[in-house]
This record gives structure tokens, sequence and C-alpha cells, in this order.
């Protein structure tokens, strides 16, 4: 049987309307073991759905009399409701549910790194909305209780497809597509990030920076913070022209520079970004593609871009590189050493032996730090070049230290997402996500080091 929720409820049988002959509850109710099929749901959370938490003293036997109606009508379809214990679950058996296939065609898109088979993907799971959910049997408090985790997924569906599009170099479409939708959510930064970048790229930066701007007033003045590292980025590199945000191809949470793959910078400080080029942390083993750093070249870049070394530097340690490669690799040893330690400390202040490890480093780059003078006059303490290959470990270490006295180091937080777990600076404390592209989401989040 066919059943569909994500518009007007929907029975149907070989292709053919099946009328329910129930009342607005018992559909509430069917629908509701519908959204969790083989999943047992509780009579008590039946009862508080249906009643909103103010249940009448006959509820329990309310229910039971709907569940009772309930089956005879069902039963000649295959349709199965059963009783465990004190509550109940629809047999998922051949049934189809319009959201299961909608959240199983979401998971799949967020999973494939082709940017066309997701666009695919998430067309067809997209086209499964026909409207609110259970448009004509809950009602408003209802469907904001069971939505919720439905509707997110269904926006960030709308991301990952805006960001595909990106990738195919259609931010014409994309521009079309969001603008609408960002005046319905217009503190989503996600949303913004990617429609700023598709102005950007449609040679219409004032439009992208008014958009960044209204954005940030509005975030300011109803929720008294500032926006989020990721929608900085995005407007630090419109502002100075970044080539990076008109590479079409790439996925918008990855960069390439100088022939190499580099993480987006998230974190808000260079020692955080430093931890997020490896992306499998707390996984064993760790993810495919989690690993950033996978060589000396990739490093003396990174640290290039994240700013804790100049472009002249960057290519004399390439150089280097290619003449030493011994010291090259025992170089990157230290460095990824030292990440672990950085990370095991930042997530956990407890952790004396990381600390004092991180400390021991920070002990050997304050000796290999020079104070020069910037063109503005002021002083700025760069590794010494003189340290040759191993400048990029103390440039890091230094760097790590910096954070570890800054006060804001007790804004640290992990993204929540189970397959991210990338580190960011979150000084309003009411953020969850990292504000990488592929994060934000609680189900089938690609994981943030594939690529």
């Amino acid at each position: 049987m066919d059943f569909r929720l994500l518009g007007t409820f929907e029975a149907r049988h070989d292709g053919r309307p099946v009328e329910m002959d129930s009342r607005r509850q018992e559909r509430c109710i069917l629908a509701v073991l519908l959204l969790d099929a083989g999943r047992l749901v509780s009579t008590d959370r039946l009862i508080d759905l249906l009643w909103s938490g103010r249940p009448p003293g006959s509820a329990r036997s309310v229910v039971h009399t709907y569940i009772g109606r309930l089956r005879p009508s069902l039963a000649p379809y295959g349709v199965r409701i059963v009783t465990r214990g004190d509550g109940y679950l629809v047999e998922p058996d051949e049934h189809h549910v319009d959201v299961q296939e909608f959240r199983s065609l979401a998971v799949e898109a967020g999973t494939t790194t082709d940017p066309a088979e997701r666009v695919r993907l998430l067309d067809r799971a997209l086209a499964l909305w026909r409207g609110p959910l259970l448009a004509d049997t809950a009602d408003d408090q209802l469907r904001e209780r069971l939505q919720g985790p439905i509707e997110e997924l269904r926006l960030t569906g709308l991301e990952l497809r805006a960001e595909a599009q990106l990738a195919l170099g259609r931010h014409a479409l994309v521009i079309s597509e969001l603008t609408p939708l960002v005046e319905r959510y217009p503190t989503r930064e996600q949303l913004v990030a990617i429609l700023m970048t598709a102005l950007y790229r449609a040679s219409r930066q004032a439009d992208a920076l008014l958009l960044y701007r209204a954005t940030r007033q509005l975030l300011v003045d109803e929720l008294g913070i500032e926006p989020g590292p990721k929608l900085r980025e995005v407007h630090r590199g419109i502002l100075r022209d970044d080539h990076r945000l008109d590479r079409p191809g790439r996925p918008v949470y990855e960069v390439r520079l100088h022939g190499e793959e580099l993480p987006w910078n998230v974190g808000g400080h260079p020692a955080l970004d430093f931890c997020n080029t490896f992306a499998g942390w707390g996984h064993e083993p760790p993810l495919p593609g989690s690993e950033w750093l996978r060589g000396y070249r990739t490093l003396a870049v990174w640290t290039g871009y994240v700013g804790l070394t100049d472009e002249s530097a960057v290519h004399r340690l390439i150089g280097l590189a290619r003449h030493d490669p011994g010291t090259a690799e025992a170089v990157l040893d230290a460095v990824r050493a030292l990440r672990n330690r950085l990370h095991a400390c930042l997530t956990d202040p407890d952790d004396r032996p990381a600390f004092d490890a991180v400390a021991r480093f920070a002990r050997d780059a304050a000796k290999a730090h020079v104070l020069r003078r910037e063109p503005d006059g002021r002083g700025r303490w760069w590794p010494d070049l003189a340290t040759g290959l191993w400048l990029p470990l103390h440039a890091v270490a230094w760097s790590a230290a910096e954070l570890l006295v800054d006060p804001r180091r007790l804004t640290v937080r992990a993204c929540r997402d189970e397959r991210c777990g990338w580190l960011f600076l979150d000084e309003s404390g009411l953020r969850r996500w990292c504000s990488l592209a592929t994060c934000g989401r609680s189900v089938g989040a690609v994981a943030c080091g594939t690529g």
C-alpha cells in the first residue's frame, strides 16, 4: 500500500485511491505510526500528540478504540498495526511511505560526491513534497511538532542541491531558486552563503554584499549574534575578489590552491582549522579521505593558505621538500602528533598531558619566531625561514599557543554532525554545527573530508 503524507493524506493500493472512512484523529494516529513505520510508538506519545499535552481522562481508552477501528479498515490491504508493550507499530512489510522515501533519497544524495547525481536524487526527493505535512489532517500545532525534523531535512536537501548546482556552474538557476527561499528563511546562514556565492559568480558582487549586510543586521537585531565563520568567510572572499569563490566543479567545503585540495576555513582560528585538517576524529577506522594533510607539499600550501606564513615561504618550502623528502616526512609526522595533542586538549580541558605536550611544541616555536615589521608599521611574529622544513610545525605550534591563552578557547565547540566533529568558535553559545557546507543535518551527512 502507498501512503502519502507530504501534503494531503492519501492512501493508494495498486495505484488506485483508497478512501479511509476514519475520523481525523484516527488518521493522525495512523500518520504518526507511519512516520516511524517499523518502530514502536508509545501510547503516551500518541496521547501527547493528539491532545497537545491536555488529554481527557479517557485518552488511553480512546486511543485503543481508534486503533481498533483502523485495524479492520487496513487489514484488506495487508497493513498490520501491532501492539507491543504499551505502544503500537505499523509493520513495515512492503508498504511505501513517501516520508521514508524522501529520507532515503536525501541520505543517498548526501553521501554521493557526483554533483549531477546529487541533483538527480534531490530532484526526486523534493518532488515528493505536495504541500505541508498532513495538510488536511493535522492542525498547525501538531504539524509543527511532527514536521520539524522532516522540514529541516528538506531545507538541508535544498542547500545540498544548490551547492551541487553551483558545482555544475548553474549559478543563475541557484539565484532564481534560492532568492525566494532566503526571503522566507532570512537567518539560515547556509542558504545565504550559497546565494551570495551564486551572486558573486554572476558578477553581482554588490548584491551579494548587500545581502550579507541585511543578514548580519537581522542576526544582530533579532538574535543578538554575529554571522558564523562560514558566512563571514564568504563575505571576506567577495571583498578580496577571491578566485576560489568563482571555481565551479569543486564542493564549497573544499578549496584548491597550488594544485592541492584543502578544507575550507570554518573554525574561526588557524589552530582550529589545523585540527580540522583531519575529518575523522572519533572514528575508528578513520573515514575514507578524512586526512587532508596527505603530504608535506599539502602542509606547506595549507600553512600559507591560513596566513601562518607568506607565499614566498611556501614556494621555498616546496622546493626544500623535493630535495630532502626524508626530513619533510619527519616534519609531517611531528605535525600530526601536535595535531592529535592539540585536538585532545581543546576537546577535553582537563587533559593535562595533552596540554603539556602542546606547551613543549610551543616552547620550541617561541625560539623559532622573529619579529618583522609589516607595511603598515605594525610588528608581527613570523616563523623564522632559517628553520627550513620545520617552519610549518613552529607556525602551527605558535598559533596553538595563542589560542590556548585566548579566553575564546572556552567557546570552542565540536560540530554535532555525527560524521563531522570539526572544531569551531561559538562565542554566542547558541550554535550546534560548524557551518560547513555539508553540516547541520542529523541524517546522512557526507563525511567532511571526503573528496
